[in-house]
């Protein structure tokens, strides 16, 4: 009489792995969730900023560049655990160190917070979803493995796509970390100068009451304009290889051999 087969399911070995797997992300997950249950969201406000503005000011002033890793780490934190408040963040970066320097962190705690996500969701979900894809998400993988840079720079510049949405697709659709390390660095910088420049005068805006007026400085003519040249910019990879495609099927289609 034959033995049954071993359920590959209940291999110690194979159950211990997957979980080794999950566990990134479910670090991740379970930060985020203890920050909200806390109701740590309520201080990620530019009410908190204005309140505090002064000892931020002289906390900076005090330890220099201390202050500015300080900064860049709770930055990157914040993008791991994908805590809302990176608006708030990247202007407070801008008030406090300056056009350049508040967006030099920003860009380089997104950049470093992104990259955790990435290769959390990556170890977690990453084979599962590619064995199990179907013809719609097989075909955007295909479309990001062609053009990758160029789609991943669209969805960094457009500010209406969730960071935390841009940071899972791609690792969830088979994009390199290389790819997208250089995507996002260079993607976020725009929009990045944008708020720390606004973040520049907030003690201005914060002198005339304007706070609401913040969220909407992305959206005046003086900065959408550059940033859809930008996205332009970023699609003339694609649209080149669509065209090129196109000629190159229609020499194809309309040689003798057609007739």
């Amino acid at each position: 009489m034959t033995e049954p087969s071993p359920d590959p399911t209940k291999d110690p070995a194979k159950a211990g792995s997957a979980l080794r797997r999950l566990l990134p992300a479910a670090l991740l997950l379970a930060g985020l969730l203890a920050f909200l249950a806390f109701g740590g969201h309520r201080y990620v406000r530019f009410e908190t900023l204005e309140a505090h503005r002064e000892a931020l000011l002289a906390l900076v002033a005090a330890h220099g560049p201390t202050a500015v890793l300080a900064f860049t780490a709770l930055y990157a934190v914040m993008v791991a655990f994908s805590i809302p408040g990176a608006l708030v963040m990247t202007v407070a970066g801008g008030f406090l160190f300056g056009t350049l320097g508040g967006a030099a962190c920003s860009v380089a705690g997104a950049t470093l917070g992104a990259i955790a996500v990435f290769l959390a969701a990556r170890t977690a979900l990453g084979g599962l979803l590619r064995d199990r894809a179907g013809p719609a998400l097989a075909r955007m993988r295909t479309g990001f493995q062609e053009n990758a840079l160029s789609y991943l720079l669209v969805l960094r510049l457009v500010p209406l796509f969730p960071f935390w949405l841009v940071n899972l697709v791609p690792a969830l659709l088979g994009v390199s970390l290389k790819i997208f390390v250089v995507g996002t660095l260079f993607g976020i910088i725009p929009g990045s100068l944008v708020y720390a420049s606004v973040g520049n005068g907030l003690g201005a805006i914060f002198e005339a009451g304007e706070t609401a007026a913040i969220k909407d400085a992305i959206f005046e003519p003086a900065v959408l304009l550059p940033l859809a040249g930008l996205i332009a910019l970023s699609l003339l990879p694609v649209i080149y290889k669509k065209v090129t495609y196109k000629k190159v099927k229609g020499h194809k289609g309309g040689g003798p051999d057609a007739q």
